[in-house]
């Protein structure tokens, strides 16, 4: 499926389960929602809401393509094995192409991001999150993953991050999986708005670095959902559990960006303080009818990179 075939998708669609999906969740959504993962008495049970048949590689100035590889089919759906994009030999001569997000999801634009990488982003070496809950230090894996470094510098001088809430928070507990997702810049975090988890900055940009690193405690990475390769934006996940290798086990491919260095008791505190289960019902963030807000209200003051 291209770029233009996947913009012009209808509003909703079955899903393999038999449930409606949005654009809100097939675009960004949540990784538990998107991939429909439900851990029930501490086993994983279930897989569902669509198929990734298109979850293709992609380098920073290449169209996106399908792939002709399936990995493992859980509960009749597939998902396609990633493979890491080819790291360019210079990032100077990188190319990055960013297109108009035409979805109808909601949006706070403040431009594109050049196609060309500055000096500043090509010796880009960490990204600096400062939270009411603490600092988040992340060493940027930038030399795989340019064109997103490149966006999150864009969006980070434009102040688009500040005074943003982290909307959702995945607990082995309750879904499975263990992480604080955060880069909808129109998001409550309130675990009642039904949108939380549809903002973001109006663009869309490829896959990079597929599979490049585990999904373990630390790692950060895109959100979007596996169904949708190629359309990242401004979310992003931080992992505080080994259980999320579960997710790259199965075959999922998200683009990741680097890994936490300082910052993870940060990041546990907030996951020890537990969630608001949206509108009283955990399972609801399993079934991506909304996300599950961290008790424990994360407000993004700036986002830095250097």
């Amino acid at each position: 499926m291209t770029d233009t075939d996947r913009q012009k998708q209808p509003a909703s669609r079955v899903s393999t389960a038999g449930r409606a999906t949005t654009p809100r969740r097939r675009l960004r959504g949540t990784l538990g929602a998107g991939l429909g993962l439900l851990a029930l008495a501490g086993s994983l049970v279930a897989c569902s809401d669509g198929s990734a048949d298109n979850a293709a590689q992609a380098t920073p100035s290449a169209s996106p393509s399908a792939s002709d590889s399936t990995g493992p089919t859980v509960k009749h759906t597939e998902l396609t094995q990633p493979t890491p994009s080819a790291a360019p030999t210079s990032l100077r001569q990188v190319t990055c192409e960013y297109r108009k997000d035409d979805t109808g999801a909601p949006s706070k634009f403040v431009g594109f991001p050049p196609s060309k990488l500055s000096r500043g982003v090509i010796a880009a070496k960490r990204m600096v999150i400062t939270t009411n809950q603490g600092r988040i230090i992340i060493d940027l894996a930038t030399k795989d993953v340019p064109c997103a470094v490149n966006s999150f510098a864009f969006l980070a001088k434009k102040n688009f991050f500040d005074n943003t809430v982290c909307h959702r928070l995945a607990t082995v507990e309750t879904v499975g999986l263990g992480m604080l997702q955060c880069g909808d810049p129109l998001a409550k975090g309130d675990g009642k708005s039904k949108d939380d988890g549809a903002g973001g900055p109006g663009y869309l940009f490829n896959d990079e670095n597929l599979g490049g690193l585990p999904l373990s405690r630390g790692t950060v990475g895109l959100a979007q959902a596996t169904e949708d390769a190629n359309s990242n934006g401004s979310q992003f996940f931080i992992s505080f559990t080994d259980e999320n290798t579960q997710l790259t086990a199965m075959g999922a491919a998200f683009t990741m960006i680097g890994v936490v260095t300082k910052g993870m008791d940060v990041i546990d505190k907030i996951a020890k303080g537990g969630i608001i289960p949206f509108n009283g019902d955990p399972t609801a963030d399993v079934r991506g009818e909304g996300s599950n807000a961290p008790k424990k209200k994360v407000v993004i003051r700036d986002v830095s990179i250097v």
